[in-house]
């Protein structure tokens, strides 16, 4: 069995507004332990709201840096600027070719000149296209094809390794397992080249949301909007299954067999709108899903809220990260047996821990928050570079 390598990598995005110089990003990570940065797009490496001059002094800078240090940057990461768009999934292809001509290409070509990855949230699927399947499905192709002359691309300039964060939720695939398998899938058929998706540690906290009702819990909330109570996050999918939910709670109760016939029937047309059990848990996700996962977000969480927590001991006694674990689930994804029609599996990992800080907290309780994270995930991981069965 050939497991990959592990790093530990920190996300500079904890430094956003405050060491926003390479050299100064840098020395700080450095001096708290870490040896390899996933470089955020927000903190001033943005393609498009930076100019071309300032990103190439950038990447230039980095470069020497780079060698004087032993630092490195693994991978660009985009941050929350355009994760707040739908992206490449805009139903304008202007926009579109602007995210691709402006931002993943000059973001390719820099990723090229420091041997690191690139991973993205960069599109979202707008509520008008969730609620018409046939709609659904041509915005999913458009954003494949878009995909796939990235992925291409990026193979001829590095090759640069894409991955596709997994998010929470209907508008942001890939969110389910399932999903995520077919996404990876359908891009591998279109290039023949890898890429891959990143698995976010705290992002299965949507999911349970999004979990297709059962009959009886139907009716259990036909009975509730009755009596005059309120529902909070019912939920159904399509707009049409509500409104033949709401027509039903002015009806009969004898109507209510037919009534959730007829819902179940409209939830039946948009499975793209519903997660499963499974999908809600984070370790079944790593077993599933690790193996075509060469960058893993890290964040300590206690499954009910993804806050982009540190590994401090007070957040570790209510989190259900665990170091160990971690390491034996994403082995577990190395032994199954592979999917046809999924990429090679991973030969590097990087657990990159996306630790934000906020606007009032302090520059030293920030950088302890993060000595105590590293320190924490040095006894399992004492050396970068190592490969995962030797860790175990």
């Amino acid at each position: 069995m050939h497991y990959p390598k592990i790093f530990l990598v920190l996300d500079n995005c904890f430094a956003i507004k405050r060491w926003v110089k390479p050299k100064d990003w840098m020395r700080v990570s450095s001096d708290m332990g870490f040896k390899y940065i996933e470089a955020s797009t927000d903190n001033e490496a943005d393609p498009i709201f930076v100019p071309s001059e300032h990103l190439a002094a950038w990447v230039a800078e980095v470069k020497d840096l780079q060698k004087d240090s032993g630092m490195q940057v693994k991978n660009f990461y985009t941050g929350y600027q355009t994760y707040r768009t739908v992206g490449l999934a805009h139903h304008d292809s202007r926009v579109r070719d602007k995210l691709y001509r402006e931002w993943l290409m000059p973001l390719v070509r820099h990723a090229a000149e420091l041997e690191a990855g690139i991973g993205f949230s960069l599109f979202a699927f707008p509520n008008q296209v969730l609620q018409d399947p046939n709609e659904y499905e041509k915005t999913m192709k458009t954003v494949l094809e878009i995909m796939s002359r990235l992925v291409t691309r990026a193979w001829e300039a590095g090759p640069v390794l894409i991955s596709v964060e997994q998010m929470y939720a209907p508008h942001q695939p890939p969110w389910t397992i399932e999903g995520s398998k077919n996404f990876l899938k359908n891009l591998y058929a279109l290039t023949g080249k890898p890429s891959y998706i990143t698995i976010d540690v705290g992002h299965q906290v949507g999911q349970k949301r999004f979990i297709r009702p059962d009959v009886d819990t139907i009716r259990e909330n036909l009975k509730s909007f009755r009596a005059g109570e309120w529902v909070e996050n019912m939920w159904l999918g399509p707009e049409t299954a509500y409104s033949l939910f709401f027509d039903a709670v002015k009806g009969q109760e004898s109507w209510d067999n037919w009534a959730i016939s007829k819902i179940s029937a409209e939830m039946d047309r948009y499975p793209y709108l519903f997660a499963q059990e499974e999908d809600g848990d984070t370790y079944r996700w790593l077993e599933e899903l690790a193996c075509y996962s060469p960058i893993i977000h890290m964040q300590q969480n206690n499954g009910i809220s993804s806050h982009h927590a540190p590994f401090t001991e007070a957040n570790n006694r209510d989190g259900i990260i665990e170091g160990k674990r971690l390491l034996e689930t994403i082995a577990r994804s190395y032994v199954q047996e592979q999917e046809d029609g999924m990429p090679p599996r991973c030969d590097e990992i990087c657990l990159s821990f996306e630790l934000f800080a906020a606007n009032t907290d302090m520059n030293y309780d920030t950088i302890h928050r993060i000595q105590e994270t590293v320190c924490y995930w040095r006894q399992f991981v004492p050396e970068d570079g190592v490969r995962l069965d030797q860790l175990l």
